[in-house]
């Protein structure tokens, strides 16, 4: 799916550049062909689901 070169990793790689970006709905499309969520969830072309990784309210900071 990649056009450019070197060609990206397999998919789930973090190394695919962005194609399409659409930070309004909080969504970017990958060349690799992965969905990436602003939540850090991600849609892998296969149909799988990569959960997001979400922050323990315990490591959050707190505002002064």
């Amino acid at each position: 799916m990649c056009a450019h070169q070197p060609l990206c990793p397999a998919t789930g790689s973090r190394a695919a550049h962005v194609v399409a970006a659409h930070p309004e709905q909080g969504w970017s499309l990958r060349c690799d062909g992965a969905i990436v969520f602003d939540d850090t969830g991600e849609l892998l072309p296969d149909g799988h689901v990569v959960e997001p990784r979400r922050v323990g309210v315990g490591q959050l900071a707190a505002a002064a």
